[in-house]
């Protein structure tokens, strides 16, 4: 029994080789493709539960491949992780924008890129998890004046419009709204969402924040996520 399905996409035979080898030592079932087109195409068969992707690849780009990955109604939560020469901080952002959910610079250690694989394939949403199951805060579904969500299902309604989110997003709008109108930092959201052992960046938050602000707020009268400047972010909408 494999823990996970597990998809390359980058042009580096060796690379793709030294991967596949750690990745499949690990428990994980493991496909690869050298080019974009072969990889959404592998991603259809293959149906990972994570994709490890470079940027620079000889037909379509990185960032171009996982927008079309989240634009695909039954992949469009599948994590993604950028592994990419490309250092810069615009690099990174642009990364997260496209909807991935980490990103690694070359050259890289083979031991962190693992326990990040793990790290993202084993959160969960809030809803099984043992605290908030106690506490009672979060059950299979709840709701605001214009905002739904049902946590089983994975599934959010704004105005009675589906929107499709990736884990992360989900996750992050699962906690801001199960502690609606708390005030909460970049480092208290890493900690909660992220968890204490991820190795994103504060920053990153802001990203993700942005792309979830995009995502749910469909209109200008619309506003779910207020930022409290020099403090951080807090959930605003009437309870239901």
């Amino acid at each position: 029994m494999y823990k996970a399905n597990v998809l390359i996409i980058d042009d580096e035979p060796d690379l793709v080789e030294l991967l596949k080898y750690n990745l499949a030592k690990e428990g994980y079932k493991v496909e690869f493709a050298f080019n974009g087109f072969d990889g959404l195409r592998a991603s259809e068969v293959f149906k990972p539960d994570l994709l490890i992707l470079d940027i620079m690849l000889p037909d379509i780009n990185g960032y171009e491949v996982c927008k079309r990955i989240k634009r695909t109604e039954n992949f469009s939560t599948v994590p993604v992780i950028f592994l990419s020469a490309k250092q810069e901080e615009v690099d990174k952002v642009l990364g997260f924008e496209s909807g991935a959910e980490d990103y690694i610079t070359k050259p890289f250690s083979v031991a962190e890129l693992l326990a990040r694989v793990r790290t993202i394939l084993r959160r969960v949403p809030p809803a099984s998890n043992e605290e908030n199951s106690k506490t009672g805060k979060i059950s299979d579904g709840f709701g605001f004046k214009n905002i739904t969500i049902n946590v089983l299902k994975h599934s959010v309604m704004v105005k009675n419009i589906e929107i499709k989110l990736s884990p992360i997003e989900f996750k992050l709008l699962i906690f801001l709204m199960t502690y609606s109108g708390d005030v909460f930092s970049r480092e208290k959201l890493l900690d909660n969402v992220w968890g204490s052992d991820s190795f994103v960046e504060p920053r990153t938050v802001d990203v993700h924040i942005r792309r979830l602000r995009s995502n749910i707020e469909i209109d200008e009268s619309i506003k779910f996520i207020e930022t409290i400047r020099g403090v951080g972010y807090k959930f605003i909408d009437e309870k239901i």
